[in-house]
């Protein structure tokens, strides 16, 4: 009888994260390889996890993607790589550039520009029939200057290729608009320009796997995270109320972005907005679990560890299925934010509704849980004030990303 070859998974990630799956899919059996950033060799990674570790030499997490190409076909000589899998935003088109060039089965550059450049999401999106706020390409000057005629103010410029609020600006005139423009001279084409809509920022993170839905859960951030960027406040989300015309509304709207733009298998994270006249917009996916603790929340929720599932999937050998977990029905709230200290003391936060405790410099968060939406609702508001009084400090986010 022939001895089933475990799976080979090479992992990429060009910053500090995806400890869980690294972990999950040693668990599974896999063969685990990783390649991460020279900067982050004496990094806590979970080595027992790791069959091989590998360094890239890097410029602030920047990889030059020809040596990438050329060191991981190298790597291929001996090892029978089965799934490359990109952990972090910015390493979803280096998995792509590496899966066209290996002919490893999996998203290619195409697909992968739906989960990273926001123009391409939007198109694909509007073609689908999915609401989203007016926008335009920063192409041509005369139908920029046409797009500001007609669509009311303010607007946002976000560049088209960075993740989560880095280096978006919010304009409120044709002049302000093209401020930001020219300043960006020749990297113009890079940038898109999108009404801005006031509103509740909502999240969907789901498991799909085969083109199917296998499990989701919906949240909304206290306040819109370019905000908290941008203007410095506390970060939030809490799991929006089950079983509500709004948790249903984001459901289907998020299996149809994600149907649209093509997820077959895998995570994703996805922002919508609810604005005032209760009309939801598509903002922006991605092919990855969401940042800033996020699958804590989730996990607090629901009991479901969103990295150990897509790990899961990708340990799958041939011919086997995917099992969803069966998924608890807590509430959970999330808080975060940068701190004043170098170590905050937290011993004041001993509330029976505190799940997890953040332990990390200058930085303070803790992930609230219970079977209660009311007494979620009810500690994220006293928390949060009681945060910018013992913690809060602020630092505006830089243009491009830094760690």
């Amino acid at each position: 009888m022939a001895i089933e070859k475990p799976v080979t998974i090479l992992a990429i990630s060009s910053y500090h994260k995806g400890h869980d799956f690294l972990k999950e899919a040693k668990r599974q059996g896999a063969r685990v390889l990783f390649l991460t950033s020279q900067s982050l060799q004496d990094a806590e990674w979970p080595r027992e996890s790791i069959d091989e570790i590998y360094f890239m030499p890097d410029n602030k997490k920047e990889w030059y993607m020809p040596d990438v190409i050329k060191a991981v076909s190298f790597l291929a000589r001996k090892e029978k790589l089965d799934k490359i899998v990109a952990l972090d935003d910015f390493d979803v088109e280096k998995a792509a550039s590496i899966r066209e060039h290996l002919r490893i089965p999996g998203m290619g550059e195409s697909q992968a520009r739906f989960f990273r450049d926001k123009l391409a999401m939007r198109m694909r999106a509007k073609d689908a029939g999915i609401p989203v706020p007016e926008f335009i390409g920063v192409f041509n000057h005369d139908d920029l200057n046409k797009f500001a005629s007609v669509v009311p103010f303010p607007f946002m410029v976000k560049p088209r290729m960075q993740a989560g609020s880095i280096g978006m600006k919010k304009v409120n005139s044709p002049m302000e608009m093209w401020d930001v423009i020219n300043a960006a001279a020749e990297m113009q084409s890079f940038y898109l320009v999108e009404r801005f809509i006031p509103g509740i920022v909502c999240h969907v993170d789901t498991i799909m796997y085969e083109g199917k839905v296998k499990f989701v859960v919906a949240s909304e951030y206290g306040l819109p995270p370019l905000e908290v960027a941008h203007q410095g406040r506390v970060f939030t989300s809490r799991n929006v109320l089950r079983d509500t015309e709004l948790e249903s509304e984001l459901f289907t709207l998020n299996e149809k972005v994600l149907s649209s733009l093509g997820l077959q298998t895998g995570v994703s994270h996805t922002e919508f907005i609810k604005a005032a006249d209760g009309s939801l917009y598509f903002l922006e996916t991605s092919a990855r679990v969401g940042g800033a603790h996020i699958s804590d929340l989730v996990e607090a929720a629901t009991g479901v560890n969103l990295w150990a599932e897509w790990a899961k999937i990708e340990s799958l050998p041939k011919g086997k299925k995917y099992s969803a977990p069966k998924s608890k029905k807590n509430y959970a709230a999330l808080l975060n934010s940068l701190a004043k200290q170098q170590w905050p003391d937290m011993s004041g936060y001993n509330a029976p509704e505190v799940f997890l405790k953040m332990n990390r410099e200058y930085h303070v968060g803790l992930i609230l849980q219970s079977n209660k939406y009311e007494k979620i609702s009810e500690y994220l508001e006293t928390y949060t004030n009681r945060f910018y009084n013992d913690f809060f400090t602020f630092v505006p986010m830089a243009d491009k990303p830094t760690n």
